[in-house]
């Protein structure tokens, strides 16, 4: 009989953290969303930025943070302006501690962009569309 309260206890968390946060799966290994393109599963954050084709711009961000919530629209703008230079994806800081730990995230919003899966640049604070496309643009010499 506990048994069969455990597995309903954690469905309905499954469930209703679909409800809450779109198709993640609460019980994935590990999971980062994707801005403006599907949504994908790795086995690792290393995973990730291996099998990337092209640099990776990574925002670390929590959700309580207004600055980060700012910055959704914009990052939808830029991963559409982009798409073919650079994969944006977004890290929940405070569902990936380890990460946050392991990359120093003081403050939020923070970016890295990745490049061969290594650090390539880093800054902090919101920006509008037109500043972060210009960064990314210096960072790598790449025009639309």
């Amino acid at each position: 009989m506990h048994d069969v309260v455990s597995n309903n206890a954690i469905q309905f968390r499954r469930k209703s953290h679909r409800d809450v946060r779109g198709k993640i799966d609460y019980l994935s290994k590990e999971c980062y969303e994707m801005v403006e393109a599907k949504k994908q599963t790795f086995s690792s954050f290393d995973d990730l930025l291996a099998n990337s084709d092209k640099p990776v711009l990574v925002d670390f961000y929590a959700t309580w943070c207004g600055p980060c919530q700012f910055m959704v629209p914009v990052l939808n703008e830029v991963s559409a302006t982009l798409k073919d230079k650079i994969q944006v994806v977004k890290i929940d800081t405070e569902k990936y501690t380890n990460l946050a730990d392991k990359y120093k995230i003081e403050a939020l919003p923070t970016f890295i962009i990745f490049k061969d899966g290594q650090p390539y640049d880093r800054f902090e604070g919101a920006l509008s569309a037109d500043q972060l496309i210009q960064r990314i643009e210096n960072v790598f010499n790449v025009k639309q």
